[in-house]
């Protein structure tokens, strides 16, 4: 896989966007995930909810290639990324992740930062690229601070602006770890405003996330992790209404405890 992915020239071997299987990933003698199995199809939004440390993030960072897996497989696209000899860059064009942390240059504007990687890595031509920019920075109310540096924006948007420049890369599927605990709670809702409105717009999307009410709101399925496992996975008004395992209802319970649900 040397010149273009997904690789159509081969038959696909499922139709869901992403497909886990037994995945393991350890870092020394400390077991990060222990058997995942996930399917998600394309459109459908899950959200990945545990205490922090029960693998969430890691397991974002394994689907995009960013961490190598210990054993197990991921297909993307119906196709296996982890078998030997696949380009992770080409993968993570059509893959896109947002991290909690804005990664954001600060030497550039918002225009620069968004068109960075269409212009290097997919060799858009800049006008495409600055025109596709500023339809994406219109479409999630950005327009205005096009010319602005980072520290000259509020986190909630510069975290507004990391997702569309993971935008901007035209993705099929889009990883978010844990965008909004950086944040401020008043700047909370305008991040999880921008992910409804990609949800709705049908992106396959795979989000770790501390807000459970968002989850309920936004998830077709909700996934329970804990120690590296998937403990329970429902559709929302089941799972968080009637979880089946006692781990769920225990960290449920922790979370109405706390005021956070």
């Amino acid at each position: 896989m040397t010149a273009t992915w997904p690789d159509t020239s081969r038959p696909a071997e499922a139709t869901d966007a992403i497909r886990i299987e037994d995945l393991h990933k350890s870092f020394g003698a400390n077991e990060v995930l222990r058997g995942i199995d996930l399917a998600v199809a394309a459109h459908e939004v899950i959200c990945l909810i545990g205490a922090s440390g029960s693998g969430k993030s890691t397991l974002l960072r394994c689907v995009n290639l960013l961490e190598p897996i210990s054993s197990g497989r991921i297909r993307l696209l119906g196709q296996d990324v982890t078998a030997p000899g696949v380009d992770a860059n080409l993968v993570r064009r059509r893959v896109g992740i947002v991290f909690q942390s804005f990664n954001l240059f600060p030497h550039m504007t918002v225009l620069r930062n968004v068109t960075l990687a269409p212009v290097k890595a997919l060799r858009m031509p800049k006008a495409e690229a600055y025109a596709l920019a500023t339809e994406l920075l219109e479409r999630f109310g950005l327009a205005e601070k096009r010319n602005e540096y980072p520290d000259r924006l509020s986190g909630g948007q510069q975290q507004r602006v990391a997702i569309v420049r993971a935008l901007a890369m035209q993705p099929q599927i889009m990883l978010l770890d844990e965008v909004t605990s950086a944040l401020d709670p008043e700047l909370v809702a305008e991040v999880l405003d921008v992910i409804r409105e990609l949800a709705a717009g049908g992106m396959t999307m795979l989000i770790a996330t501390h807000e459970m009410g968002f989850a309920r709101d936004v998830a077709n399925r909700v996934c329970f992790l804990e120690e590296g496992g998937i403990i329970e996975a429902a559709p929302p008004a089941e799972l968080f209404s009637n979880p089946k395992d006692e781990r769920t209802r225990r960290f449920l319970r922790r979370i109405v405890e706390a005021g956070r649900m």
